[in-house]
Parts: structure tokens; C-alpha cells; sequence
């Protein structure tokens, strides 16, 4: 478990240029999307007009071609101020990866483009009623159908389904072999047979839209097949890999932004005669904030880090990253609330806010306790 990361001068700049647009197009917009529950589009549009989206693509396809700890860095500002729209990158790398690591190349030539430049969003669907943190379970079926396939199911709790006009999908190829069985394919919204249904009223992210999505007799183009026939289950879990500890950046910009609304209120709101800072049981809870932030931070950037040089216990270090910095937002946003006070419970601020999008993080992709049934099997292996 060795390894360490350093933020050079282009990482150092790279935060104060996104800080910058954060504060500028996407803070002013946070508190409205999350009341009006409504996709951010002028936000995606920020993002799209300057190159972010395609952050994670590699240059040969039209993207950045940037670091994961460049990526990584990039959540955690747009989270500071808007978990929300934090989404849109998070969810745009997690549908990416199946194709980066398992499509041919013209597939990649094809696909990527439209991606790297945000003109498609891209979701991914695993997720089912029955198949949650088992998504081997899952039902989905994908029949070959000579040049096509034909899928039928439904998947559950897809993130920015609407908004997305590309979908990876996994779905059973062969429903008899259980992980093995699974493959992954790109779908589109307009196939016909492709349907977006229900979409959850949720406690927080709110300007993200989770849904479900149909599959009624879709059929896709056999060319549609990412990599091979019963690959799908790998390129999911590899994509988890390069993706919880993304999860884990978003975790420590919402905490990071609870901390700042906390700080800034306790120099101003006074109270017996002081500010509410001079007091020294809130200067140890924000001390303790500030503390358990840092450490998140720094568990995920070192995974951001064994991602980039493929490190072999990468499926470690992003669970772990994932699962810390989960727990980290979730105490911290509290905390912030508790700081508050009666102002804190209110959406006059938005440490409320923090709060009920913090949740999530302990939720998706994998919840705390599948992390932690990950970190232990990396550790003592399967007894």
C-alpha cells in the first residue's frame, strides 16, 4: 500500500481557473437547481464550452487527455458549490469507461467525439430492483438477433437519464451464466424499443435526475456490442474502480464547501459579545472538520494517483477513498448544521443543502458497507 501523488504548478492553476468558473456560472445557480429540480443545461453548457466534459477522454479521441487526479480535482470544486452539478462530469466519465477500456478502436473513433465535446451525455445503467449491490442478479437480457440485438428490462436509479442521449448498458447475454453472462452495450435515446420512465423525487442532488429506463423489445445494431460477449461484468467493475474515488472528490467538495459557509458565519454571528468562533467548543468541531476533510482529500487524490499508474491495489485505494470521504461529507455536513444552529435547518443557507446531497455519497456506486466488504477481500482475499 504504497504510492504517493503530487499536485504540480498545472494542478495548483488548474483549481483556480475551475474555482474561478464554479463561483462565477455555477455557485449563483446551485440554490434555484436544487429547488426547481430541473437539469442544469446552462451549467453542462459552462462545462462543455470549456473542455471539461471531455476531461477524461484521451486526446486521441477529441478529449483533454488529463490525469485522474486533474479529473478528480475538477468534482471537487463544482461539488464545493453544487453537488448537483457535480454529477454531470462524474456521470459523464462513469458511462465512458466500459468504452475506454473494452471498445474497438473505431468504436472509440466514432463514439468519443460527441462525448469529449458534451454534445452527448452519456449514463450508465447496471442498476435493477432485484439487483442492487448484486448487479450479477440482474434480469436485462440482450438476444442476438442476426446484424442486431434485442434488449428487454428495466434499470433503476440511472443518473441523468433524460438529459443523456447515450447509455451503457449491461444486460445478459447469457442469462444462465451468471457475471460471466454479462455484457455491455451503447444504446441510444432514440432506438426504438429505448424508454425513459419514473423519475425519483430524492433527497438531495436534486438537479440531477435519476430514473429508470425501458428496454422493450430495443434493438440495436450489432456493431453497438462494446468489446466482447460476457465482458460486461469486468468492464463494470474496472469502472468502479476508476470511478468510486471520483465519488470520493465530490464527498470532499461538499464537505469543503460546508466548511467554508461555517467559517465565514462563525467570525460574523456573535453571540454573549463575541463571535461565535471565540468559542472553543465550536473551534474544536471545526477543527475536526477541517481535519477529517484533509484526510479524505488526501486518501483520494492518492487514489487518483494509482489509477493513473494502474497500480495493482487501485480496487483498494478507491474504496477506501469512496468510503472515507462518504462518511467525511455526511459527519462534516451535519456539523456545518449544527454550527448554524436554527440558520442551518433553513435555506437561507446552504449548509442544509450540503446535507441532503452529502447522503448520496454513501449510497452510489457501491454503498459504505459493499466498500467495506471490498476493502476487507483485498485484504485477506476470500476465505
Amino acid at each position: 500500500m504504497t504510492g504517493l501523488f503530487t499536485l504540480s504548478e498545472d494542478h495548483v492553476e488548474f483549481r483556480k481557473v475551475v474555482r474561478q468558473i464554479c463561483e462565477d456560472r455555477v455557485g449563483p445557480r446551485a440554490a434555484e437547481i436544487d429547488e426547481t429540480a430541473e437539469f442544469p443545461w446552462d451549467v453542462k453548457q459552462v462545462f462543455a464550452d470549456n473542455g471539461l466534459l471531455g476531461l477524461h477522454v484521451p486526446e486521441a479521441y477529441g478529449g483533454a487527455g488529463a490525469d485522474t487526479l486533474t479529473f478528480a480535482i475538477f468534482v471537487e470544486e463544482v461539488a464545493r458549490v453544487c453537488a448537483s452539478s457535480s454529477v454531470i462530469p462524474l456521470v459523464q466519465k462513469l458511462g465512458s469507461v466500459p468504452i475506454l477500456m473494452g471498445a474497438s478502436e473505431d468504436q472509440k473513433q466514432a463514439w468519443f467525439p460527441r462525448i469529449a465535446s458534451g454534445e452527448d451525455l452519456i449514463s450508465y445503467c447496471i442498476s435493477e430492483a432485484g439487483a442492487g449491490s448484486d448487479p450479477a442478479a440482474m434480469l436485462t437480457t440482450a438476444r442476438r438477433d442476426g446484424d442486431e440485438y434485442v434488449l428487454n428490462g428495466t434499470k433503476v436509479w440511472i443518473s441523468m437519464a433524460g438529459p443523456s442521449s447515450l447509455y451503457t448498458v449491461l444486460a445478459k447475454t447469457d442469462p444462465a451464466a451468471g457475471a460471466r453472462g454479462v455484457s455491455a452495450f451503447l444504446v441510444r435515446k432514440d432506438d426504438p424499443g429505448f424508454s425513459v420512465g419514473k423519475k425519483e423525487d430524492k433527497l438531495g442532488i436534486k438537479g440531477s435526475p435519476t430514473c429508470q429506463v425501458h428496454f422493450d423489445d430495443c434493438r440495436i445494431p450489432a456493431d453497438r456490442l462494446i468489446g466482447t460477449e460476457g465482458k460486461g461484468f469486468t468492464y463494470a467493475m474496472q469502472a468502479f474502480d476508476h470511478t468510486r474515488l471520483v465519488v470520493g472528490a465530490q464527498a470532499v467538495g461538499i464537505a469543503q464547501g460546508a466548511i467554508d459557509v461555517a467559517t465565514a458565519y462563525m467570525k460574523e454571528r456573535e453571540q454573549f459579545g463575541k463571535p461565535i468562533g471565540a468559542f472553543q467548543g465550536l473551534q474544536f468541531m471545526l477543527a475536526d472538520m477541517a481535519i477529517e476533510t484533509q484526510a479524505a482529500r488526501q486518501l483520494v487524490y492518492a487514489a487518483a494517483a494509482k489509477a493513473d499508474r494502474g497500480d495493482a491495489d487501485l480496487t483498494l485505494f478507491s474504496s477506501m477513498a469512496k468510503c472515507k470521504a462518504g462518511d467525511v461529507a455526511m459527519a462534516v455536513t451535519t456539523d456545518a448544521v449544527q454550527v448554524l444552529g436554527g440558520y442551518g435547518y433553513v435555506k437561507d443557507y446552504p449548509v442544509e443543502r450540503f446535507m441532503r446531497d452529502a447522503k448520496i455519497t454513501q449510497i452510489y456506486e457501491g454503498t459504505q458497507q459493499i466498500q467495506r466488504v471490498v476493502i476487507a477481500r483485498q485484504l485477506l482475499g476470500r476465505l
